[in-house]
């Protein structure tokens, strides 16, 4: 009797150490919240309206902390049923039914179903006719949501774009800034910038350059601006036409310009007449001594598309570009370094300009690392090029070959690259002139 007590009692205390070790890892707890989760997600789907609203204020509570879980549990249908909230006789209830649904779309899974779900339409009319909170969350939701294409031409279809031109205009700063983004999103698509454009995007995306509380709004429009003018000469010209390139000049003036404002100025430089032309420079310049890597990026390929003339050439090389250029090809970015060098091959073909590159201290050496013949350095043709029109000076010569150019062009004539035969020949013709001179 006993030993069986005994036997018992020593069963009792390994369940309760058990016991102990589950509330320990919380393991009890999982399983406790993901019932609770899908009984107020079926909640969602039975009874009557209030029963509905107490379940979906229980459900934004749930996911403040336990987000994943309410994730994991979810079921196509539940989406559906917080769709169909969405357009409830209660204001609690769609303000609570968006506030959840704006979660959702985080997640790739819960981003398909509310497109499948028809979310888009409710939350277009959140857009139109909402609450402040609910039209908040809406804007947010269809911001996630825009990053598909497919998704952005349903949104143009079902009347979104109007209404978030609206609050650009007239919203707090939050739903200004999502609202940019997610028309930006929007005229990434070709096929519907000239919808866009009728419905007055133009004009809300400058005036938000000019007047938008935060800088990330700011950015958004200018970006959004840059998607419009992409292979578009109407809307080139409707920028224009609304002060658009003054806009963009006063916004990339600003510190540590950003890449998107440079592109739209990009997008421009060729349709502007000559008056705004040659005030686009100084900018550029702005931008390759303050801006992010990106942006100069930007500026120094729209300066590729200025020099035309030798009279732009000139105007360009007087403005103190050429050594910021030379300094962009030690930049990390193969990018970086190839748009920088196509610039200078560009400008050299004025003498003024040749000069200014070879007083540069870095200017020869620099150029004559970028001929390192590696696949990836695609900035090699534009050195060649660059070195050309400076190896009539003897002393560049002479930095040209202690600086290793005689190996690196025996590779790069190898491999066909345009030019680099004759410039070998030229220096290696300057060595043995040197060689007989000492004689």
């Amino acid at each position: 009797m006993q030993s069986d007590l005994d036997s018992l009692s020593a069963k009792i205390d390994l369940s309760l150490k058990d016991c102990g070790l589950l509330m320990k890892t919380d393991v009890l707890g999982e399983v406790t919240q993901s019932i609770q989760v899908r009984e107020l997600l079926a909640r969602l789907q039975i009874g009557h309206l209030e029963s509905k609203r107490k379940a979906l204020e229980q459900l934004v509570e749930v996911m403040r902390d336990e987000e994943k879980a309410v994730i994991t549990a979810l079921v196509r249908t539940n989406v559906a049923s917080l769709v169909q909230l969405m357009t409830a006789t209660s204001q609690s209830v769609r303000e609570n039914a968006v506030t959840v649904i704006c979660s959702l779309a985080e997640s790739e899974k819960c981003e398909n179903w509310l497109v499948s779900e028809n979310a888009l339409p409710p939350l277009v009319r959140l857009l139109e006719s909402g609450s402040h909170v609910a039209k908040e969350r809406a804007v947010m939701t269809l911001q996630r949501l825009s990053f598909s294409s497919e998704t952005s031409r349903l949104i143009v279809g079902n009347g979104g774009v109007s209404p978030m031109i609206k609050i650009c205009k007239t919203g707090d700063s939050v739903s200004q800034a999502a609202s940019a983004c997610t028309l930006k999103n929007i005229a990434s698509v070709p096929e519907v910038r000239q919808k866009l454009a009728e419905q007055g995007i133009v004009k809300a995306m400058i005036n938000l350059l000019n007047c938008g509380v935060l800088m990330g709004s700011k950015g958004y429009a200018a970006e959004c601006l840059q998607n419009l003018t992409n292979s578009n000469e109407a809307l080139r010209r409707l920028v224009i036409s609304e002060n658009g390139v003054q806009t963009l000049l006063a916004y990339v003036d600003g510190p540590l310009p950003q890449e998107p404002g440079v592109a739209a100025i990009r997008n421009l430089v060729g349709s502007v007449s000559v008056e705004i032309y040659f005030k686009i420079i100084p900018s550029l310049v702005h931008v390759l001594e303050s801006g992010s890597t990106g942006a100069k990026q930007a500026a120094a390929s729209t300066l590729c598309r200025m020099a035309t003339s030798n009279e732009t050439k000139r105007v360009i090389g007087e403005s103190g570009c050429i050594p910021l250029l030379i300094r962009m090809f030690e930049a990390k970015e193969n990018g970086a370094r190839e748009v920088a060098a196509q610039a200078i091959a560009s400008l050299v073909t004025v003498p003024r300009n040749c000069r200014e590159v070879k007083r540069d201290e870095k200017g020869v050496m620099s150029l004559v690392m970028l001929l390192e013949p590696s696949p990836s350095n695609s900035a090699k043709k534009y050195a060649v090029s660059v070195l050309a029109a400076l190896c009539s000076s003897k002393k560049c010569k002479k930095q040209m070959v202690s600086g290793g150019a005689v190996g690196y062009l025996n590779k790069l004539e190898e491999l066909e690259v345009p030019g680099s035969k004759k410039l070998l020949e030229r220096i290696e013709k300057g060595k043995l002139k040197s060689l007989f001179s000492r004689k």
